[in-house]
Protein backbone atom coordinates (compact mmCIF):
# COMPACT_ATOMS: atom_id res chain seq x y z
CA UNK A 1 0.00 0.00 0.00
CA UNK A 2 1.30 3.48 -1.11
CA UNK A 3 1.86 5.78 2.47
CA UNK A 4 0.48 9.13 1.96
CA UNK A 5 2.82 11.94 1.74
CA UNK A 6 3.30 14.93 3.71
CA UNK A 7 4.00 17.90 2.79
CA UNK A 8 7.95 17.58 3.34
CA UNK A 9 8.01 14.78 0.73
CA UNK A 10 6.93 16.99 -1.95
CA UNK A 11 8.75 18.52 -4.59
CA UNK A 12 9.66 21.52 -3.14
CA UNK A 13 7.80 23.55 -5.63
CA UNK A 14 4.36 21.57 -4.76
CA UNK A 15 4.91 22.84 -0.80
CA UNK A 16 2.40 25.13 0.41
CA UNK A 17 3.63 25.77 3.29
CA UNK A 18 6.94 27.08 2.08
CA UNK A 19 5.43 28.50 -0.80
CA UNK A 20 3.32 30.85 2.17
CA UNK A 21 6.69 31.64 4.30
CA UNK A 22 8.73 32.66 0.53
CA UNK A 23 5.92 34.48 -1.53
CA UNK A 24 3.32 35.24 1.53
CA UNK A 25 -0.25 34.79 1.93
CA UNK A 26 -1.81 36.55 -0.93
CA UNK A 27 0.44 34.17 -3.10
CA UNK A 28 -1.48 31.36 -2.54
CA UNK A 29 -4.57 29.56 -4.28
CA UNK A 30 -7.63 28.53 -2.12
CA UNK A 31 -6.40 24.92 -3.09
CA UNK A 32 -2.59 25.52 -1.46
CA UNK A 33 -4.11 26.75 1.98
CA UNK A 34 -6.86 24.19 1.77
CA UNK A 35 -3.98 21.90 1.66
CA UNK A 36 -1.89 23.74 4.57
CA UNK A 37 -4.72 22.50 6.79
CA UNK A 38 -5.09 18.97 5.63
CA UNK A 39 -1.67 18.30 6.14
CA UNK A 40 -1.77 14.94 4.04
CA UNK A 41 -3.58 13.67 0.87
CA UNK A 42 -4.88 10.41 0.35
CA UNK A 43 -3.51 7.50 -1.30
CA UNK A 44 -2.16 8.26 -4.93
CA UNK A 45 -3.31 12.02 -4.31
CA UNK A 46 -1.23 14.60 -2.84
CA UNK A 47 -2.99 17.43 0.00
CA UNK A 48 -3.28 19.58 -3.12
CA UNK A 49 -4.82 17.39 -5.35
CA UNK A 50 -7.55 16.60 -2.53
CA UNK A 51 -8.18 20.16 -1.32
CA UNK A 52 -8.87 20.74 -5.15
CA UNK A 53 -11.34 17.51 -5.16
CA UNK A 54 -13.28 19.16 -1.99
CA UNK A 55 -13.09 23.11 -3.80
CA UNK A 56 -14.36 21.22 -7.06
CA UNK A 57 -17.23 19.92 -5.18
CA UNK A 58 -18.21 23.39 -3.36
CA UNK A 59 -17.80 24.99 -7.34
CA UNK A 60 -15.11 26.40 -6.42
CA UNK A 61 -16.77 29.00 -4.16
CA UNK A 62 -15.45 29.21 -0.25
CA UNK A 63 -18.70 30.01 0.63
CA UNK A 64 -20.64 26.93 -0.35
CA UNK A 65 -17.23 25.36 1.28
CA UNK A 66 -18.24 26.88 4.71
CA UNK A 67 -22.00 25.56 4.56
CA UNK A 68 -20.54 22.02 4.05
CA UNK A 69 -21.26 20.07 7.42
CA UNK A 70 -18.82 17.50 9.20
CA UNK A 71 -20.35 14.62 7.54
CA UNK A 72 -20.18 15.63 4.13
CA UNK A 73 -16.73 16.37 4.51
CA UNK A 74 -16.28 13.56 6.23
CA UNK A 75 -17.47 11.51 2.91
CA UNK A 76 -14.47 13.06 1.09
CA UNK A 77 -11.47 9.93 0.72
CA UNK A 78 -8.72 11.33 3.37
CA UNK A 79 -10.88 13.59 5.38
CA UNK A 80 -11.45 12.09 8.78
CA UNK A 81 -12.84 14.11 11.80
CA UNK A 82 -9.97 15.89 12.85
CA UNK A 83 -9.54 17.27 9.37
CA UNK A 84 -13.21 17.81 8.77
CA UNK A 85 -13.54 20.06 12.02
CA UNK A 86 -9.87 21.71 10.95
CA UNK A 87 -11.36 22.91 7.67
CA UNK A 88 -14.71 23.96 9.58
CA UNK A 89 -12.82 26.09 12.10
CA UNK A 90 -10.84 28.04 10.04
CA UNK A 91 -13.78 28.91 7.90
CA UNK A 92 -15.75 30.18 10.53
CA UNK A 93 -12.71 32.04 12.02
CA UNK A 94 -12.30 33.94 8.88
CA UNK A 95 -16.57 34.60 9.28
CA UNK A 96 -15.95 35.95 12.73
CA UNK A 97 -12.56 37.90 11.60
CA UNK A 98 -15.26 39.57 8.99
CA UNK A 99 -17.70 40.27 11.52
CA UNK A 100 -15.16 41.87 13.52
CA UNK A 101 -13.94 44.12 10.74
CA UNK A 102 -17.82 44.54 10.12
CA UNK A 103 -18.44 46.38 13.63
CA UNK A 104 -15.46 48.63 13.14
CA UNK A 105 -17.38 51.99 11.81
CA UNK A 106 -19.61 53.57 14.62
CA UNK A 107 -22.11 54.33 12.61
CA UNK A 108 -24.33 52.68 9.42
CA UNK A 109 -23.63 54.95 6.50
CA UNK A 110 -23.88 52.61 4.01
CA UNK A 111 -25.38 49.34 2.43
CA UNK A 112 -22.24 47.73 2.70
CA UNK A 113 -21.68 48.28 6.21
CA UNK A 114 -25.23 47.07 6.60
CA UNK A 115 -24.21 43.85 4.62
CA UNK A 116 -20.81 43.20 6.40
CA UNK A 117 -22.95 43.43 9.82
CA UNK A 118 -26.38 40.85 8.27
CA UNK A 119 -23.24 38.57 7.15
CA UNK A 120 -21.73 38.01 10.25
CA UNK A 121 -24.91 36.88 12.20
CA UNK A 122 -25.67 34.41 9.62
CA UNK A 123 -24.70 31.26 10.44
CA UNK A 124 -26.03 29.02 8.16
CA UNK A 125 -27.18 30.19 3.75
CA UNK A 126 -28.78 26.94 3.06
CA UNK A 127 -31.63 28.26 5.39
CA UNK A 128 -33.17 31.51 5.33
CA UNK A 129 -32.90 34.41 8.07
CA UNK A 130 -34.92 37.43 8.27
CA UNK A 131 -32.60 39.79 10.49
CA UNK A 132 -33.33 43.28 11.56
CA UNK A 133 -30.72 46.01 12.95
CA UNK A 134 -31.61 48.86 14.99
CA UNK A 135 -30.28 51.88 15.14
CA UNK A 136 -30.62 55.04 17.49
CA UNK A 137 -31.27 58.68 15.77
CA UNK A 138 -27.50 58.65 14.93
CA UNK A 139 -27.30 55.79 12.70
CA UNK A 140 -25.37 53.59 15.59
CA UNK A 141 -26.13 50.21 15.73
CA UNK A 142 -28.53 48.94 18.84
CA UNK A 143 -28.86 45.64 18.25
CA UNK A 144 -29.15 43.01 15.46
CA UNK A 145 -32.15 40.49 15.96
CA UNK A 146 -33.31 37.40 13.70
CA UNK A 147 -36.56 37.69 13.71
CA UNK A 148 -37.10 34.03 12.01
CA UNK A 149 -35.36 31.53 10.29
CA UNK A 150 -35.66 27.98 8.76
CA UNK A 151 -36.98 26.90 5.19
CA UNK A 152 -34.97 27.27 2.01
CA UNK A 153 -37.50 29.40 0.24
CA UNK A 154 -38.85 31.99 2.37
CA UNK A 155 -39.17 32.89 6.19
CA UNK A 156 -41.97 34.77 8.25
CA UNK A 157 -40.96 38.17 9.28
CA UNK A 158 -43.61 39.28 11.26
CA UNK A 159 -44.05 43.33 11.87
CA UNK A 160 -45.26 42.96 15.46
CA UNK A 161 -42.29 41.35 16.75
CA UNK A 162 -40.06 43.62 14.70
CA UNK A 163 -41.65 46.71 16.12
CA UNK A 164 -42.02 45.38 19.48
CA UNK A 165 -37.98 44.96 19.78
CA UNK A 166 -37.77 48.15 18.22
CA UNK A 167 -39.85 50.02 20.96
CA UNK A 168 -37.77 47.58 23.57
CA UNK A 169 -34.55 49.15 22.52
CA UNK A 170 -35.77 52.96 21.62
CA UNK A 171 -34.68 52.45 17.97
CA UNK A 172 -35.87 55.08 15.55
CA UNK A 173 -34.94 53.58 12.34
CA UNK A 174 -34.50 50.30 11.21
CA UNK A 175 -32.78 48.18 8.31
CA UNK A 176 -34.39 44.90 7.72
CA UNK A 177 -32.32 42.05 6.29
CA UNK A 178 -32.51 38.49 4.60
CA UNK A 179 -30.55 35.84 2.88
CA UNK A 180 -31.30 33.68 -0.50
CA UNK A 181 -30.02 30.46 -0.39
CA UNK A 182 -30.26 30.34 -4.39
CA UNK A 183 -27.61 32.82 -4.18
CA UNK A 184 -29.12 35.49 -6.21
CA UNK A 185 -29.86 37.96 -4.22
CA UNK A 186 -32.36 40.25 -6.18
CA UNK A 187 -35.67 40.52 -4.49
CA UNK A 188 -39.20 38.50 -5.29
CA UNK A 189 -42.61 40.06 -5.92
CA UNK A 190 -43.32 38.42 -2.26
CA UNK A 191 -39.96 40.68 -0.73
CA UNK A 192 -41.62 43.96 -2.38
CA UNK A 193 -44.41 43.12 -0.63
CA UNK A 194 -43.40 42.10 2.73
CA UNK A 195 -40.57 45.03 2.59
CA UNK A 196 -43.60 48.14 1.95
CA UNK A 197 -45.57 46.06 4.53
CA UNK A 198 -42.91 46.84 7.40
CA UNK A 199 -42.43 50.07 6.19
CA UNK A 200 -45.86 51.19 6.40
CA UNK A 201 -46.31 49.65 9.81
CA UNK A 202 -43.20 51.76 11.05
CA UNK A 203 -45.14 54.91 9.97
CA UNK A 204 -47.67 54.17 12.26
CA UNK A 205 -45.36 54.07 14.98
CA UNK A 206 -42.61 56.65 13.76
CA UNK A 207 -39.81 54.64 12.94
CA UNK A 208 -38.30 54.30 9.13
CA UNK A 209 -37.28 51.69 7.89
CA UNK A 210 -34.42 52.91 5.82
CA UNK A 211 -33.03 49.79 3.77
CA UNK A 212 -33.66 46.43 2.94
CA UNK A 213 -30.32 44.07 2.02
CA UNK A 214 -30.89 40.65 0.63
CA UNK A 215 -27.70 38.63 0.83
CA UNK A 216 -26.55 35.92 -1.31
CA UNK A 217 -23.33 34.63 -1.91
CA UNK A 218 -21.41 37.42 -0.91
CA UNK A 219 -23.50 39.58 -2.48
CA UNK A 220 -26.21 41.64 -1.57
CA UNK A 221 -29.12 43.85 -3.36
CA UNK A 222 -29.97 47.40 -1.37
CA UNK A 223 -33.46 48.10 -1.69
CA UNK A 224 -32.10 52.08 -0.58
CA UNK A 225 -29.37 51.81 -3.47
CA UNK A 226 -32.10 51.31 -6.18
CA UNK A 227 -33.87 53.71 -5.34
CA UNK A 228 -36.68 51.47 -4.19
CA UNK A 229 -36.66 53.23 -0.76
CA UNK A 230 -36.40 56.72 0.00
CA UNK A 231 -35.82 58.01 3.68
Amino acid sequence: MTQKKSIKEWAKDDRPREKMAEKGKAAMSDSELLAILLRTGKEGQSAVDLAREILGKANNNLINLSNFSLKELETFKGVGRAKAITIMAALELGKRRRGAEANLPDEVKDSTTSFERFLSHIDDMKQEHFLVMYLDQSFHELKVECISNGGTTNVIADPRIIFKHALNYGATCIILGHNHPSGNPRPSKDDRLLTQKIASAGQLLDIAVIDHIIIGNERYYSFRDHGEMTF
